[in-house]
């Protein structure tokens, strides 16, 4: 047998509008046919990541999430700040100076840790 992930899938109140989150997060193309029905972002050349998918849902997220992103980066407390500023809200943070580990909360709730690369 042979498998391999075409993609991840997120619930979401708004497919385009929580996929544009995701983009701009991870600097990948939002698919021209987002709606807010659904949306999708492809993998980065040269990345090999999988491609990911928003579909809009009609219950809301109610507890934590069971999967989620761990990102790398080289400047932890810069990253924070650009994260932010994009719509994430910081839940929590272990460690001091770059050897951070921060969790956060995207704008529709749903959690992703960032860590020192």
């Amino acid at each position: 047998m042979s498998l391999e992930v075409l993609g991840i899938s997120f619930d979401a109140q708004n497919a385009a509008a929580l996929a544009g989150f995701w983009s701009r997060v991870l600097a990948r193309d939002l698919g021209d046919d987002a709606t807010e029905e659904f949306a999708s972002i492809a993998p980065s050349r040269g990345d090999g990541g999988p491609l990911l998918m928003f579909r809009r849902v009609p219950e809301g997220k109610t507890v934590k999430n069971r999967v989620h992103f761990d990102l790398k980066a080289d400047d932890v407390q810069a990253e924070t700040r650009r994260l932010i500023a994009l719509g994430a809200r910081e839940l929590r943070s272990f460690g001091e100076n770059n050897n951070q580990w921060v969790s956060f909360a995207d704008p529709e709730g749903n959690e992703f840790d960032l860590v020192p690369a």
